[in-house]
């Protein structure tokens, strides 16, 4: 049996998606105790790249599984290695980084064991405290996104 743990034995492949309702509303959600980590902070949304599955069929899959809605549109805005530590251990995600546009009306919490509740919120009054990595992500695509 092979014990290895993505992301700590080897690079860790995952999707990030911000999604959008295409009128400046940008949906996050609000992670609960039962996350790996980041307990109570505001987050966009993000899932493991499964073997066997690309990463555009791994992004409609999250997408669904964590907000029960079908992506309208998608642009892939870029990737970021991300170097953490998690229980003392370091390590290591690839992030592709991806903007989504949802149908609103549709969204709702797929995961309430893992989402305490969602919001839909402007990019300049987002809820507080975010994501510890939604700063780097907001730095490196706002120009980019028309953000700043």
């Amino acid at each position: 049996m092979n014990d290895c743990v993505k992301g700590i034995d080897y690079p860790g492949v995952s999707v990030v998606f911000v999604c959008h309702d295409g009128k400046g509303n940008y949906l996050f959600n609000k992670r609960s105790v039962n996350c790996r980590d980041e307990h109570g902070r505001w987050d966009c949304g993000a899932g493991g790249l499964d073997l066997g599955l690309s990463i555009e069929e791994t992004l409609k899959k999250e997408i669904m599984e964590e907000y029960c809605t079908k992506v309208l549109d998608f642009e892939f805005i870029g990737y970021r290695d991300v170097f953490r530590e998690h229980d003392g251990k370091k390590t290591h995600w690839l992030m592709m980084d991806f903007l989504v546009l949802v149908d609103r009306e549709k969204v709702k919490i797929g995961e309430p064991h893992k989402m305490d509740e969602i919001g839909w919120f402007k990019i300049g009054n987002l809820p507080s405290p975010t994501h510890s990595q939604w700063p780097a992500y907001y730095n490196k695509y706002k120009e980019k996104l028309g953000w700043d």
